[in-house]
């Protein structure tokens, strides 16, 4: 079959979010044919280029969400008064609320609601296949009128009538970045409607993109989230204007409810996730959680060597950012040098941008205050007990080593999705302390101890519990291994994505039009039996929307 995989930010940019996971689904399912549709978030990010592609991808088309490309047509009195109208609804609906109604609560209306948005959202899509000129209409100052409007609507909520000039126009701006994949041409025979299922790997744009796939060709939609984009919006926006953060609350709000109404599967990455996603309309009978899969094969070596770590080592490795609070994990390990004086704290990784910078910084100044440099006697140099390490070097060339070098491994974070670095340590056969927070206790199982977050105490005396108790840790290592093998490998993810392409292709018609020798259309010209892997048929798909020859697979 033909998989149109749609990605935000992600593969096949080399620096692109999810890059690793869905280049090994792409990888795994070499009986597929794939076609990337990636939308780029930077200049950089372009520059970069792309990671080498597999030959089952048979194309690769790009669209940039960093700069707005203006297809210079200039809409006519009929198209500004459809933009109008649809604008108008869409905003509308956020001022009152998104898909909730304003007053907070009847079902039918918030059905009602969602089904505002819907409308407006393909009537504008709808517009731009038209009649052009959208990426222009939704940047002018016909648009920032239009949400002036329905802020002083009479069914806006208080929060939106209080809208300021500054916040219309930072409302609009942002509007028009998230609905720039209306105006893209990617949604006609030679695009995503020539594919038998698109593949959203995350919600937002590119759960967008796959929504006008569906609206315009019927083509179904799965859609994956290891990470809630809705989530993140809420977490992202703090720092807003009252009234900027409701308006776009109320429009992402809206777009993930369509996206999950739509979607044909919907595969969270964690049981965390899924909440949030039940939490906001998606249907129960829609979910499967399929778990990110990771490449095992890197941690064999460690994961099933003897251990020889130092037992009085203590190890975290990630990204240093303010999230992971390394500053708790360094007030933690106060408390566990009282018990047991020759511990070492061992913290690996590279800071996350120039945040990540400033906080390595705090945390290597924390670090030289509370354990001054030890020494053996008056004449030697001394150390810190507290190291700062990256992975590449000549101690640690790899993720794995670093997991080696420690006896009990530690996240200490305070935010987390799904916790990598966690099921690293857990391919590597280590005993974990680890922060309740995001999905780590789904992770772990039962195979590691999770303590609260923000809480150095709790954290030191479960770190002591397990630096005492060498068989407890060779256990819970033990155990860990076993678990991670058994759920988070790349194979279990491949193959539960395998599963559900052909439970929703089986469950979808034919849309293909298959043309006899004279141009006439062929009745049956695609058996249902051609979506089953195997050689069911030798004559090859000769539809006006192949660009490849199917894979033998997939005839």
């Amino acid at each position: 079959m033909r998989i149109g995989l749609i990605a935000e930010g992600g593969y096949p940019y080399v620096g692109g979010d999810a890059r690793l996971w869905c280049d090994r689904l792409v990888r795994g399912l070499g009986q597929h044919e794939f076609d990337i549709y990636a939308l780029s978030r930077s200049e950089r990010q372009e520059d970069e280029g792309w990671v080498p592609l597999p030959p089952q991808v048979s194309r690769v088309r790009t669209a940039s969400l960093w700069t707005a490309e203006d297809d210079g047509v200039v809409p006519g009195r009929r198209a500004r008064r459809r933009f109008a109208e649809h604008y108008g609804e869409l905003a509308a609906v956020l001022c009152a609320g998104g898909g909730r109604a304003a007053d907070g609560a009847s079902e039918p209306s918030s059905a009602l609601q969602a089904d505002r948005f819907g409308n407006a959202l393909y009537g504008l899509a709808e517009l731009a296949r038209d009649e052009g000129g959208l990426a222009g209409a939704l940047r002018s100052e016909a648009a920032v009128r239009t949400l002036e409007r329905a802020c002083r609507g009479r069914d806006a909520m208080r929060t939106a009538r209080e809208a300021r000039v500054p916040d219309l126009l930072a409302v609009a701006a942002h509007l028009e970045r998230a609905l720039r994949p209306l105006s893209l041409d990617w949604y006609e025979d030679d695009g995503l409607g020539a594919a038998d299922l698109s593949h959203a790997t995350s919600g937002g744009t590119a759960a967008l993109a796959g929504l006008l796939a569906r609206h315009f060709c019927d083509v179904p939609l799965v859609l994956t989230e290891y990470g809630v984009r809705l989530r993140t919006h809420y977490l992202a926006g703090a720092d807003a204007p009252p009234a900027v953060r409701t308006l776009l609350a109320g429009f992402h709000g809206a777009l993930a409810a369509e996206a999950y109404h739509r979607a044909a599967v919907i595969t969270p990455g964690n049981a965390h996730a899924r909440r949030w996603q039940e939490r906001c309309g998606a249907d129960r009978s829609k979910l499967r959680t399929v778990y990110p899969g990771m490449d095992a094969s890197r941690f064999a070596e460690v994961g099933e060597a003897p251990s020889c770590a130092d037992p009085d080592t203590l190890v975290w490795v990630g990204r240093v950012e303010p999230a992971k609070d390394l500053v708790s994990l360094l007030h933690a390990f106060a408390e566990v040098r009282k018990e047991e004086p020759k511990t070492r704290l061992r913290i690996v990784g590279a800071p996350a941008g120039p945040e990540g910078e400033a906080y390595l910084g705090h945390c290597r100044a924390l670090a030289a205050q509370l354990f001054p440099d030890e020494a053996d006697g008056p004449h030697t140099v001394g150390d810190n007990p507290v190291s700062f390490e990256e992975v590449g070097g000549p101690q640690l060339p790899s993720p794995a080593d670093a997991y080696a070098s420690g006896a009990v491994a530690v996240l200490s974070s305070v935010v987390e999705g799904f916790p990598v670095g966690l099921v690293e340590a857990m391919l590597c056969g280590r005993a974990t302390v680890s922060t309740d927070v995001g999905a780590v206790v789904e992770v772990i199982g039962g195979t590691g101890l999770v303590v609260p977050s923000r809480n150095p105490r709790a954290l030191a005396e479960a770190c002591v519990a397990l630096l005492r108790d060498p068989e407890r840790r060779a256990r819970l290592g033990a155990a860990a291994r076993a678990r991670a093998l058994e759920l988070f490998t790349v194979e279990q993810n491949v193959a539960a994505f395998h599963g559900i392409y052909l439970d929703v292709v089986a469950g979808t018609p034919v849309r293909r039009v298959v043309l006899d020798d004279a141009g006439a259309p062929l009745p049956f010209g695609v058996p249902a039996e051609a979506h089953v892997p195997g050689h069911w048929t030798n004559r090859p798909h000769t539809g006006p929307d192949t660009t490849a020859p199917l894979p033998e697979g997939a005839r």
